[in-house]
């Protein structure tokens, strides 16, 4: 949807990583002057540099909508809490949107606290990861105040396949969460299969055929395995760290719920033990190394 006409409006982004600044660059493409900033100098040296006729660099408390895309709910906090945060210095009236993957609970208590000063809080998490952010084919889940998030839709369209509007603040980081935790079993149940179908002398490819026109399929047969593991290149633009993260966001919210889950919690702690094994930075399709060591046999 990039290039379709938005409401011109004070857009800051905060965050210009490797999810935030495609995101932002959408923005721009459509034509949204943005204010952009991040802890990294040269993140913000290079987006200038490659969007100089509408990007700037400054204060995004002066901005109507604040964008963040963020690592995690403590920077979040560290940003937009506190005496000098950001919600201290934004105009009453303003929206936050939270692109980050946070704890819904905090999402949902930093809510509250901005809507005493007068500030609405939208989370609007995304699905579908760096390469899908590029070409503005996201699928963003949003929470918040029906009119917040109708405000923020247009920006938000010019990024995104689909928006869906899940339920009151916090809700959408609970179903990003949730979203997650569901694609890491499908990835590493799949992995199990196809290590165990080389074990037995089966060619992987011709097992991931078998699996994608069958009842097995899913979104890791379909898109993950033949694109960024069987040729090697383990570059799918997750990593297993930011994985484990949302991992572990979904099972204390099923804690806090009440909510027993016997395959989640296995699959936490298998996890969890390969993404210590992989290490940092490492992306989240390498888990897969882990068992087809533990197996002796190769997915190629």
């Amino acid at each position: 949807m990039t290039g379709s006409p938005i409401p011109q409006r004070r857009i800051g982004m905060i965050g210009l990583g490797a999810m935030g600044s495609p995101i932002a660059a959408n923005f721009v493409a459509a034509g949204q002057p943005l204010v952009v900033a991040d802890t990294d100098p040269a993140a913000v040296r290079s987006f200038l540099a490659t969007h100089p006729d509408l990007a700037t660099t400054g204060d995004p408390a002066g901005c109507d909508i604040v964008v963040l895309s963020l690592p995690t709910s403590d920077v979040v906090d560290d940003v937009v809490l506190g005496e000098t945060g950001l919600l201290s210095r934004l105009a009453p009236g303003s929206i936050i949107v939270d692109m980050s993957s946070s704890v819904p609970a905090r999402t949902r208590a930093l809510g509250e606290e901005a809507a005493r000063l007068g500030v609405s809080v939208v989370d609007a998490p995304v699905s579908g990861g760096v390469a899908r952010a590029v070409v503005a084919d996201l699928a963003v889940m949003v929470g918040g105040e029906t009119d917040a998030v109708e405000n923020v839709r247009p920006l938000l369209a010019v990024t995104a396949r689909e928006i869906i509007h899940v339920g009151p603040t916090g809700s959408a980081h609970a179903a990003k969460a949730l979203n997650n935790l569901l694609s890491a079993v499908g990835l590493f149940a799949a992995a199990e299969v196809l290590v165990v179908g080389a074990k037995f002398g089966i060619d992987p490819a011709t097992l991931l055929s078998v699996l994608n026109a069958g009842s097995g399929r899913n979104q890791a047969t379909e898109a993950k395995f033949g694109t960024f593991v069987l040729n090697r290149g383990f570059d799918s633009g997750f990593t297993a760290t930011l994985m484990n993260k949302d991992i572990g966001i979904a099972l204390d919210l099923a804690h806090d719920c009440g909510v027993d889950l016997d395959i989640g919690s296995a699959l936490g702690r298998a996890w969890a033990s390969a993404t210590a094994a992989v290490g940092p930075g490492a992306d989240q399709t390498e888990v897969v190394r882990i068992l087809e060591q533990a197996a002796g046999v190769e997915l190629r």
